[in-house]
């Protein structure tokens, strides 16, 4: 069994937060069985919490300020909390962004757009010029250093253990300029050589096949069991509920099936480099 991690409470505000909502449960000697104990929250959620990974709800602050005789304190800085894990990101996946900084493996399945852990800042950019014309350039650049700041995580010797699933469009069908796409694409294949990772491309020539309607990134924990992470246009939902997981990792193990093996993915990725290459240089 892996050693209990202890919360870096230096990190970030959530962490902060996080590590004394620890210290104050084990000062009054509860575990974290006791401490749920009448909230409809599970152990894995608050050990969560308390790692910095996952926000607390209002309620669960409530709950743990009764239980833990601490005077409102956690409920008077939840939102605090929340503000700090939402800046930069979408109400909906600021915790999953925290999660992937403690995650072991990550896999994920990308249908749309190239998944935002291996996203340039110039992709990025233009992903949010058509899909969020209205969003001010101030808030453009919060959300893109954001989402560059999450990619920190490569550089770490314990970075997670990386297998993604890119559907072929992804690369192929884009309204983004080719200079743009050849420095993203070529981007992609640095991230997944310098970090050993795995990646796959579902063809165009592969109209049906499992998960063909959304997105879905899978993340297991030395200390936490496994969840999966799904997105829609202004919503998101963490699944942790062990069916469903189990569910659609039998679906992402069929996607596999279908895709191009490693080898041939990265080719494909190679081609469509030098084919930006030659557009942007012909367009020059």
């Amino acid at each position: 069994m892996p050693a209990k991690k202890d919360p870096d409470a230096s990190m970030s505000v959530p962490c902060f937060y996080g590590a004394e909502l620890r210290w104050k449960r084990e000062q009054a000697g509860l575990t974290l069985e006791q401490l749920v104990e009448g909230s409809f929250r599970g152990i894995s959620f608050l050990s969560q919490i308390e790692r910095g990974e996952r926000g607390m709800p209002m309620d669960f602050a409530r709950h743990a300020d009764e239980r833990l005789g601490t005077d409102g304190f956690f409920q008077r800085r939840c939102e605090d909390a929340a503000k700090a894990r939402r800046a930069g990101h979408a109400w909906y996946s600021a915790d999953v962004t925290d999660m992937e900084k403690t995650a072991l493996t990550l896999e994920e399945w990308a249908p749309n757009v190239v998944p935002g852990l291996l996203q340039t800042g110039a992709y990025f950019r233009g992903q949010i010029q058509y899909q969020d014309p209205e969003a001010s350039p101030e808030v453009a650049e919060k959300r893109v250093s954001a989402r560059l700041a999450r990619a920190e995580l490569w550089k770490r010797e314990d970075r997670p253990t990386y297998w993604g699933i890119l559907r072929e469009s992804v690369i192929r069908r884009t309204p983004l300029p080719p200079a743009v796409m050849a420095e993203q694409v070529e981007h992609i294949l640095d991230v997944i050589r310098s970090a050993r990772g795995v990646l796959q491309i579902v063809p165009e020539t592969t109209p049906w096949h499992p998960l063909a309607h959304g997105m879905a990134k899978f993340m297991t924990f030395a200390d936490a069991p496994p969840l999966v992470y799904t997105e829609g246009d202004h919503n998101g939902k963490i699944v942790d509920y062990p069916a469903e997981v189990q569910a659609y990792r039998r679906k992402y193990d069929l996607l596999r099936a279908v895709a191009l093996p490693p080898e041939a993915s990265l080719a494909l990725l190679e081609d469509a480099v030098r084919t930006y290459r030659d557009e942007a240089q012909q367009g020059d």
